[in-house]
């Protein structure tokens, strides 16, 4: 049993110590992940993790330090090591360190979970995909490889601050997918489901059944192999229609990163790059259309990026960062938003595990459904592509211009889709692109999980998530490759 009192002393330690300001964070995890691969268990990793750390302001400037050890000697080491790397911050600051307001709050949050997916036999799992595999395997000569993966994570994590607040939570998550690559006179093509490397949702087992995984894994298989045959997709400018097994991916670079304001501020560039949105672009930008609505809301029932409290104990929020096309908000944290004159939080401050540095993170960043139907969108469209799943894509680090490629690819004419088409890539530049938009569908709107957000350094991955429904945009450049 974890005793938090001691961590909570030294809250009191590090204001004895010179601190204006103190928090703890402490996270007890669980990991597990399963993947075949042709028949055969390729992974099968449990693994269990602890870490805690310890964030100060001493004279006006930020100290962390954490640990993996979660004992009372090592708290007062961290605490000690916090304050002192603190005062030695504030030798070279430019500027205070000043948290916009939060009120204190001793609260608890659980994900909502049915059947714990650590409770499900191992056994039971790896027939599960195994069967999975098989199917893909079963559609054509041609498929080389197939695969199937399960991952499931669980974290209770314990806030405190300095300005009253003790907040619990315990998260769970799980997803996977099924993968097949088929290979042909030296040419190879790869089909998905639900998404390039799974998707992910906060919940229990259940969560990972609603993906329907087996129920898809033959039409996987079947578009592997179909793909072999397919044209090459054609070069030009057309409307690009995009699926939401893509555009969460489009949504999480090109308006995910950009928005995050510590990369904005220059405190974040070395792994995830910079922005082209500069604060003076704030409420005076058009950065879309008017049908261009997004909105971060950590409180979407089975997002990824869904929880009651950030790590800063903000609690869970909806806030719209673009609305009408217009750039009206950025992801921010308790000290980030008031260097812009902003007076809260969006609640986006996360670390994976507790020995990791909060940073801005997105929760669930999402594109506001419109009042279409996929089918109206494609029956309206005259010429154009379809295009879905992530296959390769590249982006530059001010987030301005980029290339998608994707796994798959069907040509529109005159309101019907008349065939598939292979390697379809797409680029263009952020604003210039969402600018474009013209329509989105609300019948298949869905929300995509990732786990494998990176940013920082030392690097940590994040599991945020994305929701959207098939989006049209005009005039893009698409092409293609043999």
């Amino acid at each position: 049993m974890l005793n938090k009192d001691y961590f909570n002393k030294n809250l009191s330690q590090a204001l004895k110590l010179g601190a204006s300001y103190a928090d703890v964070r402490i996270t007890i995890s669980e990991d597990k992940q399963l993947l075949i691969k042709d028949g055969k268990v390729e992974k099968l990793e449990h693994s269990h993790g602890t870490g805690f750390g310890v964030r100060v302001i001493v004279d006006g400037s930020w100290g962390f330090s954490g640990s993996k050890t979660l004992t009372k000697k090592e708290a007062e080491n961290v605490t000690l090591s916090a304050v002192k790397l603190a005062k030695a911050s504030s030798v070279t600051r430019r500027r205070d360190i000043d948290l916009c307001p939060n009120e204190p709050i001793i609260g608890k949050y659980d994900t909502n979970v049915k059947v714990d997916p650590f409770d499900v036999p191992v056994e039971e799992i790896i027939e599960e995909l195994a069967d999975q595999v098989n199917v893909v395997k079963d559609q054509s000569k041609y498929i080389k490889t197939s695969s199937s993966l399960f991952r499931a994570h669980k974290q209770n994590k314990y806030f405190a601050s300095t300005e009253g607040s003790q907040i619990n939570q315990n998260i769970c998550w799980c997803g996977g997918g099924v993968f097949g690559v088929a290979v042909r006179n030296g040419e190879a093509q790869r089909r998905s489901y639900p998404a390039f490397d799974g998707s992910y949702y906060t919940g229990g087992y259940e969560a990972y059944q609603r993906m329907m995984i087996g129920e898809n894994s033959e039409r996987v298989g079947k578009e592997a192999a179909d793909l072999l045959d397919a044209e090459k997709c054609p070069v030009g400018s057309t409307d690009l229609l995009i699926g939401p097994e893509q555009l969460w991916l489009q949504i999480h670079e090109s308006c995910g990163h950009p928005t995050e304001l510590d990369r904005v501020l220059g405190s974040e560039v070395d792994s995830a790059g910079t922005s082209f949105l500069m604060p003076h672009m704030l409420n005076d930008f058009q950065y879309g259309s008017e049908e261009v609505n997004l909105f971060l809301d950590s409180t979407i029932e089975g997002g990824l990026g869904t929880f009651g409290f950030d790590d800063e104990g903000v609690p869970a929020k909806k806030r719209f960062l673009v609305k009408e096309g217009e750039f009206v908000g950025y992801q921010s944290s308790r000290d980030t938003a008031p260097v812009i004159g902003m007076n809260e939080s969006t609640g986006s401050s996360r670390s994976m595990y507790g020995d990791d540095l909060p940073i801005v993170r997105m929760t669930n960043l999402n594109l506001l459904p419109g009042d279409w139907k996929k089918d109206e969108i494609i029956n309206d469209t005259k010429k154009g592509i379809l295009v879905d799943t992530i296959k390769a894509w590249s982006i530059d680090d001010r987030r301005l211009n980029f290339q998608f490629g994707c796994e798959t690819g069907k040509l529109i004419e005159g309101g019907e889709i008349k065939k598939t088409v292979k390697n379809p890539t797409y680029t263009g530049i952020s604003y210039e692109f969402w600018r474009s938009c013209d329509a989105s569908a609300f019948d298949d709107w869905k929300m995509m999980g990732t786990p494998g957000c990176g940013k920082g350094r030392p690097s940590q991955s994040m599991y945020v998530g994305h929701g959207s429904g098939t989006t049209r945009f005009k005039d893009v450049r698409v092409g293609g490759n043999s």
